[in-house]
């Protein structure tokens, strides 16, 4: 009977440690024989009847089976090794990123609407085109793998799965650039800007039911305030609309605009939800081919759109009669490309090396600059509706970056003691 429990002891020690082994055949077969030799043991000591041990048995390997199964099909989340200088390096580059893309992205967008461009499909696949960009950097990390690693280095590192998730992720994309580009061509960049600021709300939203995101007094408050700031906004009416366009017009540019307010809101945590559901390690260059993946799979989308409203033959006439000369409207047009891919990527990138809801946070913060720049080159109307709206906004922002200052003393602290 000791003999017994030691053996059950040492199964169970040996099942654990199997359990850490993903893959790990060698190991696995010798557990089944250790298993199988003391079962014999016990059958022949306690005169068990056979019917009896041949169920024992039967249940055993089962049970081996079904873990071997989940141990190797459910590999867990894991992120790149990096120090923290570097991560926090790809950080602020990523942050500089997003800023470049998210103030000039809708600028150069509603420079193209005010000058002559009428292309709405035209202006949402701009804001993904510049997906070939993205061969130059992931170029540099291949052959800087290849380096050190050699002629064996992979060349991409997304797996199929991804693959089809990130295309999925790139059509909801393209779908948001359309709601996003129409309401732009109807509304001012400082009106359009300030509605964008609710997707902060949704971020937050579904990043608490996708991701688990925890929250703290500072993050709500942060959040109530954007959202009573977007209410404000909207009680101001029609006050601000351009010249020869209809109320319906306006509104529906409102909606259209809060709609891809709320879907890039659902976006942005369901990228980070497929890096922590991702069964292999998430590296930067994996975070890249994503992006690429994402952008492509939005640009297709949008293509259609322009095929289906032959915008593709129209390009032509709109540079001939763009107010600021035909040179200049492709030039629009590549600024346009190469901005909105920085604010992607940047997107990205941040919630690579921080949240979704960081990344929604930055994009709030930034809207008084967008503000004030749309108010000096566009001389655009500024009401005291918008006003109070960027106060709230500014005041929301730093609500959420000084509780996240407050969290991170209080983890110092923590590590401190711990040590």
């Amino acid at each position: 009977m000791y003999r017994l429990n030691i053996d059950c002891c040492l199964l169970k020690s040996l099942s654990k440690l199997r359990k850490g082994i993903h893959g790990t055949t060698y190991f696995i077969n010798c557990l089944h024989v250790l298993v199988y030799q003391r079962c014999f043991t016990c059958y022949k000591r306690f005169k068990l009847s056979q019917s009896f041990f041949c169920k024992i048995l039967w249940n055993i390997n089962t049970s081996l089976k079904m873990d071997t199964r989940t141990s190797n099909d459910q590999m867990p989340y894991k992120e790149e090794k990096m120090s923290k200088g570097l991560k926090r390096s790809l950080l602020v580059l990523n942050c500089a990123l997003l800023a470049l893309g998210n103030v000039g992205g809708p600028l150069i967008m509603r420079l193209y609407f005010l000058k002559g461009g009428k292309g709405v499909w035209t202006s949402s696949c701009l804001e993904t085109a510049g997906w070939p960009f993205m061969v130059m950097p992931l170029t540099f990390s291949y052959l800087y793998r290849r380096r050190k690693e050699g002629p064996a280095t992979e060349l991409f590192f997304i797996k199929p799965p991804l693959f089809l998730v990130s295309a999925v992720v790139g059509l909801l994309t393209g779908v948001d650039d359309f709601l996003y580009a129409y309401g732009v061509a109807r509304l001012p960049v400082s009106t359009s800007a300030l509605i964008i600021s609710t997707q902060l709300a949704f971020t937050a939203a579904f990043a608490f039911l996708l991701v688990k995101q925890k929250f703290t007094s500072f993050t709500i408050n942060s959040v109530f305030l954007l959202t009573v700031g977007a209410v404000v906004l909207a009680l101001q009416t029609s006050s601000d609309r351009p010249a020869n366009e209809s109320n319906r017009q306006y509104y529906l540019g409102f909606f259209m605009t809060l709609a891809a307010s709320m879907l890039y809101g659902f976006v942005l945590p369901a990228i980070e939800l497929t890096y922590k559901k991702a069964k292999q390690t998430i590296t930067y260059s994996l975070v890249m081919e994503m992006q690429m993946v994402m952008s492509f799979s939005a640009t297709v989308f949008c293509t259609i759109g322009m095929l289906f409203h032959k915008e593709f033959e129209a390009i032509p006439r709109e540079a001939s009669k763009f107010e600021l000369g035909q040179s200049t409207y492709y030039l629009v047009i590549l600024l346009s490309a190469i901005l909105w891919q920085f604010f992607f990527m940047g997107a990205v990138g941040v919630i690579f090396s921080g949240s979704s809801l960081l990344s929604g946070i930055i994009i709030a913060a930034l809207l008084p600059v967008t503000e004030s720049l749309a108010v000096l080159f566009f001389h655009e109307k500024f009401q005291v509706e918008k006003a109070i709206s960027v106060v709230l906004s500014l005041w929301g922002s730093l609500s959420y970056f000084y509780g996240e200052l407050q969290k991170n003393k209080k983890n110092q602290a923590s590590e401190r003691a711990m040590a």
